[in-house]
């Protein structure tokens, strides 16, 4: 053969309904076609390198992605039965840049009309369609991306100006280089050398590349969450091939196998992370695949589903069409299955009767016990911030109809119960100071039966009488007043609160700044739980030790977070007060995890070095600083039509109407 390598990505994940595969007799490089039986039975996405005598040619590995128009080719599809013929082909690339299509199938093609099919009878509960189940097939068609294909890049603001009187590049990446600081420079290189290649081609970047650590664990995966500012990085840097593969090769392992002791999931869970490991064939011949081995939380610490993953990709979907302009990603048939995916997971009916989700301890970023399990303030910003990506991006027809109905039940009831009953400020906890308890009836005030005595002795004395903010959880008797700043964060730049509730969080992490920020922003939340409140909480956890870690720990990846909520609220000089505090330490620290002490003076304790989401947070943060313009193509304003269906306009009382807070008039 004339390739010394070749490489064949395949995806063979569990489909839920049954299919007949197809493979005529053939070979590449002696490399048989796989049985259907080990397609069906594998979790991972596969690269193949096959070795051959020449080596004139050098290593030629050519990606391969899911080929969208081979979806809407309904004519060939046979829908009797419940089962179908399925084919592809996969071009093997010759020699350097150049390719030869050959006519080998051996990855099963599965064509299905989506569009017509997919949530055709999707009721207003969602978890009542059927036949969304009995239809639904994994996509594994796959065609060869040729290297000349490039992503748009929108232009926007001066540049676009520029561009038209032919004056294109006004400030070349010559100057903004020389406009960088020595900390920025050096995170661009860190950031680059943390990017994870598969089959050739970045996918990802690992949690942590510290190069004096012997034991990695799990940092040298590519984690979901903390991929996404290394993701806004690369994008407002006008690098989103990284983005777009990530985005394709996440859906593709999304769970359709085992997680914990045998029990499966729905379909739709996105993984935690994943890993690309080189697994030798068998032989000795040197041939080898590449492998993205997927975990789903079986192997993490405490052994809990990510059920902030698939949220993160959708609202990291969201921005890479805003930022670069391709849309074609957004409206691709199987990128438009797994938002489907994920949001009827999200959606499902259950014996829960709040609109908020319901999750485990450990669950989010903040993955081990730190008593957040309930309705934990993060998954439900989270949870708004994806609703309302998924309602933008969703191609609206008669399949999809009821699910966008769905969706936008579930926002303005979302909504209302956090603006409800989450807001805390001084006239709030005054209120809860004074609650009766017992009370039995639809029109109680107190509604979750909440005891003034819960009131937390720290809180009394810290509330300034300017500003409030969402409380860290809400259930039957038990209220979090603990301030979580991701969940407050997401709040403010998905429009979960109000104009008021939004600018009052902002002032108060102005106010309370020697708390909240003080040598190193931000605390992921305050106070920290110390003593026997630590131990009963926590499980005396050596990691979650007060100010360290979760527990009160100063994380700097929240930054970029905090600067396009400061951009949303007019206090841009505040982000930039920020970042200077950071800029003066992160480089000299060698880029920690998170940092230790109530005033974040120390490094953490456990901290990893080189940690790749507090360098692109950084780096996110002074793109997002540098290019204001641009944030306001990735945070929300008030969507006024849900305030037209708030659940508690369905009440005939007045008084319930008059307090709903979702009505609160915009300033002027």
């Amino acid at each position: 053969m004339m390739n010394s390598r070749s490489c064949i990505c395949v995806s063979a994940m569990k489909p839920y309904c049954r299919f007949l595969i197809s493979f005529r007799s053939s070979s590449i490089s002696g490399f048989s076609p796989p049985s259907s039986a080990k397609l069906l039975n594998s979790s991972k996405l596969q690269c193949r390198k096959i070795d051959s005598r020449s080596i004139r040619s050098g290593t030629q590995c050519r990606r391969i992605v899911l080929d969208r128009k081979a979806f809407c080719d309904s004519d060939s599809i046979s829908w009797g039965g419940g089962s179908r013929v399925l084919r592809a082909r996969v071009s093997i690339g010759r020699g350097r840049g150049r390719g030869r299509e050959r006519g080998v199938l051996v990855i099963p093609r599965v064509a299905s009309d989506f569009r017509n099919h997919s949530t055709s009878s999707l009721g207003s509960h969602v978890n009542s369609d059927q036949s969304f189940e009995s239809i639904f097939v994994k996509p594994l068609v796959f065609k060869e991306l040729e290297k000349t294909e490039e992503i748009p890049k929108k232009e926007s603001g001066k540049g676009g100006e520029d561009a038209k009187s032919g004056n294109v590049g006004v400030r070349s990446e010559k100057e903004q280089v020389l406009s960088q600081s020595e900390a920025e420079k050096e995170a661009w290189k860190l950031l680059r050398g943390a990017v994870v290649n598969y089959c050739g081609f970045p996918v990802g970047t690992v949690a942590a590349n510290d190069p004096g650590d012997k034991q990695t664990l799990n940092y040298d995966q590519v984690f979901i969450r903390d991929f996404v500012p290394s993701a806004y990085a690369f994008l407002l840097d006008g690098e989103g091939e990284i983005v777009r593969n990530f985005l394709l090769h996440t859906l593709q392992l999304q769970s359709w196998e085992k997680t914990v002791d045998c029990h499966s999931p729905g379909p739709g869970l996105m993984p935690a992370s994943f890993k690309v490991k080189p697994v030798p064939l068998e032989g000795n011949d040197g041939s080898f695949e590449e492998v993205l081995d997927a975990d789903f939380g079986e192997s993490a610490i405490g052994r809990v589903s990510p059920v902030d993953s698939g949220l993160w990709w959708i609202i990291l979907l969201r921005a890479y069409g805003k930022l670069t302009g391709d849309y074609t990603l957004q409206e691709r048939i199987d990128v438009q299955t797994g938002i489907k995916l994920i949001l009827k997971l999200c959606l499902a009916d259950g014996f829960d009767m709040f609109p908020t989700l319901l999750v485990t301890d450990g669950s989010c970023m903040i993955d081990r016990r730190m008593g957040i399990h309930g309705h934990p303030l993060e998954i439900q910003a989270l949870f708004y911030s994806a609703l309302r990506c998924a309602r933008e991006m969703l191609n609206v027809n008669d399949g999809t109809k009821n699910l966008v109905a769905a969706v936008n039940n579930r926002l303005s009831a979302l909504s209302f119960h956090i603006r409800e009953y989450y807001w805390v400020d001084i006239k709030k906890i005054n209120e809860i100071y004074r609650y009766n308890t017992e009370e039995y009836s639809a029109d109680a005030t107190n509604k979750f039966n909440i005891y003034p005595d819960q009131i937390p002795s720290w809180l009394v004395g810290w509330i300034p009488n300017q500003g409030g903010y969402f409380i860290g959880n809400l259930q039957p008797a038990h209220m979090d007043f603990r301030f979580f700043t991701l969940g407050n964060l997401w709040a403010v730049i998905s429009s979960l609160g109000n104009q008021e509730q939004n600018e009052g969080v902002m002032t108060l992490i102005e106010e309370k700044w020697g708390d909240l920020v003080a040598n190193m922003p931000l605390k992921i939340c305050f106070p920290a739980l110390e003593q026997d409140e630590w131990r009963i909480i926590t499980g005396s956890d050596p990691k979650n030790t007060p100010w360290s870690y979760h527990n009160g720990g100063s994380w700097p990846t929240l930054l970029w977070q905090f600067t396009l909520a400061c951009i949303k609220v007019g206090k841009l000089e505040l982000a930039k007060k920020a970042v200077a505090v950071a800029e003066k330490r992160l480089k000299e620290d060698e880029w920690p995890e998170y940092y230790d002490t109530r005033s974040g003076r120390f490094v953490g304790k456990q901290s990893r070095l080189y940690q790749t989401w507090t360098i692109a947070g950084f780096l996110a943060s002074k793109k997002l600083i540098e290019q204001p313009e641009k944030a306001s193509l990735l945070f929300w304003q008030e969507d006024y039509q849900l305030l037209e269906t708030c659940v508690c306009g369905l009440s005939k009382s007045s008084a319930r109407k008059n307090k709903c807070s979702r009505f609160t008039p915009p300033r002027s």
